[in-house]
């Protein structure tokens, strides 16, 4: 990949030239994953992650491409799988 262009050129050519919206994307070195993308290695719906975003539940830095869709960085991917992973002890009462 060597011989993309860099810059805004290289995003434009990496979303519409290759035309493959579940890859993460490369923008100035910093890897960005897309909100399909991000429910897929997590293993929640797109609901419940605009869910989760709405209620606060992460408040990150929020980035967005050129078109308005929301892009997260590995360390908030790794921050909602955290979160999914969680498992809560319920005590029954007797």
């Amino acid at each position: 990949m060597e011989d993309l262009p860099q810059g805004k050129n290289r995003l434009y050519y990496t979303q519409v030239v290759l035309r493959d919206e579940n890859m993460p994307v490369v923008i100035n070195g910093q890897t960005y994953y897309r909100t399909t993308e991000v429910c897929r290695i997590v293993g929640v719906s797109k609901n419940t992650l605009f869910r989760w975003l709405k209620d606060g539940v992460f408040s990150d830095i929020e980035y967005r491409d050129w078109r308005g869709w929301r892009l997260f960085t590995a360390a908030q991917v790794e921050s909602i799988k955290t979160k999914t992973s969680h498992v809560n002890a319920v005590t029954r009462k007797s």
